[in-house]
């Protein structure tokens, strides 16, 4: 692995770390409680989180740029019918191992096709593994965000001034 994707893999790290700082003590009917005007809920967010790890390591690693399953899927941002805390962040935690593991052995540099996006049809990006591993970064620290306001508005718990 090189220090820059070392460096990269400990910032998305630390951005799952307070996710999960965020998510601890929360009730499995707690997962689905809207408690502002967006639609987003905690499980939701864990939901899309997880599906994320999965699909980018899923590009990352296949390099073909074939469009994997789930990936336009808008239930994503919402929490499976019965989920958990438990199954949710087993999932999520396995998501994120793989992740890890795929981009500690990938080359920052090498250049992957991106499945192509419906606002784009016709158009195919490649991007090099850094930006993969980069916007990884960039969407759970936006939702670990979302986490924090929609935690703190179910019950005044958020990451930094947690209730017991």
């Amino acid at each position: 692995m090189t220090p820059e994707t070392e460096g990269i893999l400990l910032g998305l790290r630390e951005a799952r770390k307070l996710l999960l700082i965020t998510v601890r003590g929360v009730t499995d009917a707690q997962l689905g409680e809207r408690s502002t005007v967006s639609e987003l809920t905690l499980g939701g967010i864990l939901n899309h989180l997880t599906r994320g790890e999965r699909v980018w390591t899923r590009i990352l690693t296949d390099a073909t740029g074939r469009t994997p399953d789930g990936m336009w899927d808008m239930t994503q941002y919402q929490a499976p019918e019965g989920a958990t805390v438990t199954g949710l962040l087993a999932a999520y935690e396995e998501a994120a191992r793989a992740t890890d593991e795929a981009a500690s052995k990938a080359d920052p540099d090498a250049e992957v096709p991106l499945p192509e996006a419906p606002w784009e049809p016709g158009v195919v990006h490649h991007w090099p593994v850094r930006r993969i591993l980069l916007h990884l970064l960039q969407e759970t620290a936006q939702h670990t965000g979302h986490a924090d306001i929609v935690r703190e508005a179910v019950d005044g718990a958020n990451s930094t001034a947690r209730r017991d």
